[in-house]
């Protein structure tokens, strides 16, 4: 498999936040000002570099422990669900036993799982802890693809968002945050998280952005509307809105 951003984004990734309040640009942004300008740039500074920190410890500058986990997980998935983990986790969460079948079949990557989270949950952090609405706005950001950063072009990857229209990705994402919370890997943490998945996906799928060239904001009403309904759902009814494919239902 190889290794670029729309692989490594389906490996991993809120408490309800007002649609109002989400939109109105409200969340502290005080990590910004301490980073330094790049020319060229479009979109918010700190979701641009959240993003582009996330490329750069799990693709481009990957520390041995990273290159170890994707030894182990890369090779699972090619050989227990050899239609993607995606598929498996739809396949598994219809049954009478899910969650716990699920649970059991992703036991033998946990260690992976588990450095994986700790990777990612440690790069949220370090731009928006304690900062909820800062985050939702960069998964918004995300989803809408109106981050372009030209720190990407040797990439052609210039703009953070997720790549293939439809974009699978959020929903191998989803199979992930799943057996990391059954398995008590930062359970909570990615309870919180799991909904701005769901939204990022939802106003990826109207706005089909392009991945190259910076794309205009989806109109601020339909961002809100999209919010109202992803952001206050649990991963259990997640799960339901899961099962649809490649779009939300």
């Amino acid at each position: 498999m190889t290794l670029d951003r729309r692989n490594l984004l389906k490996l991993g990734a809120v408490a309800t936040v007002a649609g109002s309040a989400l939109l109105a640009g409200t969340g502290t942004a005080a990590a910004a000002e301490d980073l330094p300008p790049v020319p060229g740039m479009l979109g918010d500074r700190r979701a641009n570099e959240v993003w582009y920190q996330l490329d750069e410890q799990s693709l481009f500058h990957r520390a041995q422990e990273i290159q170890d986990a994707y030894a182990v997980l890369f090779p699972f998935i090619q050989q227990n669900a050899p239609e993607g983990l995606y598929a498996k986790w739809r396949e598994l969460s219809r049954e009478p036993g899910y969650p716990g079948n699920y649970a059991e079949f992703v036991k033998p990557i946990e260690q992976p799982l588990r450095t994986l989270s700790k990777l990612q949950l440690d790069n949220f952090d370090r731009f928006y802890r304690w900062d909820h609405e800062g985050l939702v706005n960069a998964f918004a950001a995300f989803g809408q693809g109106i981050l372009f950063d030209p720190r990407r072009v040797a990439e052609e990857s210039e703009v953070h968002t997720m790549n293939g229209n439809p974009p699978s990705g959020y929903h191998f994402w989803h199979s992930i945050q799943r057996a990391q919370m059954f398995l008590d890997i930062d359970r909570h943490r990615w309870a919180r998280i799991n909904p701005l998945l769901g939204f990022a996906w939802a106003l990826q799928s109207i706005a089909k952005p392009d991945h190259r060239h910076v794309n205009p904001a989806l109109p601020r009403e339909q961002v809100r509307a999209a919010a109202r309904y992803w952001l206050p759902r649990t991963p259990a009814q997640l799960d339901r809105d899961f099962q649809s494919s490649p779009y939300p239902a």
